[in-house]
């Protein structure tokens, strides 16, 4: 008498298994997805946007020209990120619960996988580019690559208190993409938004390195306010705030900007200072997480404020 290899499978079994099944490969991808940090890479497309509107006024760069930008810079930012989080899944599993349940640290990725995740996401943004727009362009995504993986992640980012200063021009970079994108080279204006967001991005950390300075310590990351403390990156946010302001003015002057961004800027400038200063005057957690999160709505506003101006003249006779 023959013994069958495989037991059969009642059709109920196949119906309880399926959504398993689908619930696992949910998760798997939600896990890469995540890898790539979406919300930092909404964030970073917009003044890529901005500087591409701007630089094609009054006419409309192609749908095609967009979308292509835009995918390739989701490509760079989100493989960037899931290197980041290859390299740095010992400090994630030490930080805290926020931390322990990202992919690599909860155990639906593999440290090897994210790894060369990562890596094909990276190639296929400067592939993309240099194939579909233009060298410049991918030699910047390049550029931006190097400078956040290979400075920042690898070496700033456990060695010193600067490290989101000068690892944050790689976040900077995405403009000068922008622009690039259109005409094919950089003049004043997509610098001076390089700069804008050069020094919009330490008072942004380091307001959320406040919120969670103890993680940071727990981890031996030397975060500002670990290394220095509290109240001299208090000090810090309103020096770099106010030079970002002063940057942003400088728009209007250099960068061929109207009365309509001056106004606006300045307003959401004004307002960005207020909250700085007054968090350097106190020590309340709330005004540490109000900089924070205003500090982005201030990077979408003034780079809208900037297009506006770019296309509509609300001043003409």
């Amino acid at each position: 008498m023959s013994v069958p290899l495989v037991e059969a499978v009642g059709p109920s079994e196949v119906v309880t298994d399926a959504p398993s099944i689908r619930n696992r490969l949910l998760e798997v991808a939600r896990a890469y997805l995540s890898l790539t940090k979406p919300k930092v890479i909404v964030l970073l497309e917009v003044p890529t946007l901005a500087a591409m509107l701007v630089a094609s006024a009054p006419a409309w760069p192609s749908v095609t020209l967009v979308a292509v930008t835009l995918l390739a810079g989701a490509l760079a930012a989100g493989g960037s990120a899931a290197i980041n989080c290859w390299f740095d899944r010992d400090i994630d599993a030490e930080m805290g619960t926020r931390t322990k349940r990202r992919a690599i640290p909860a155990g639906v990725v593999s440290p090897s996988s994210a790894l060369w995740f990562g890596v094909t996401l990276s190639v296929a943004s400067i592939a993309l580019l240099s194939s579909v727009v233009n060298a410049l362009s991918a030699l910047l995504t390049g550029v931006a690559i190097l400078i956040y993986v290979g400075i920042y992640t690898l070496w700033l980012k456990r060695s010193t208190p600067s490290n989101i200063v000068l690892g944050g021009a790689a976040g900077a970079i995405p403009p000068l993409i922008g622009w690039a994108a259109v005409t094919g080279d950089l003049t004043a204006t997509p610098w001076l938004l390089f700069a804008l967001v050069f020094f919009w991005t330490p008072p942004h950390f380091w307001a959320l390195a406040l919120l969670i300075h103890d993680q940071y310590a727990r981890a031996g990351v030397p975060m500002l306010p670990v290394v220095r403390g509290e109240a001299e990156t208090r000090r810090q946010i309103v020096y770099y705030s106010l030079q970002m302001v002063s940057v942003s003015a400088l728009l209007f002057g250099l960068g061929g900007s109207g009365l309509t961004y001056l106004i606006g800027a300045g307003a959401l400038g004004g307002y960005f200072i207020f909250l700085a200063v007054r968090l350097a005057r106190g020590q309340r957690r709330e005004d540490a997480s109000r900089l924070f999160h205003y500090s982005m709505v201030y990077l979408v506003l003034v780079c809208a404020v900037l297009v506006l101006d770019a296309r509509v003249d609300f001043w003409a006779n």
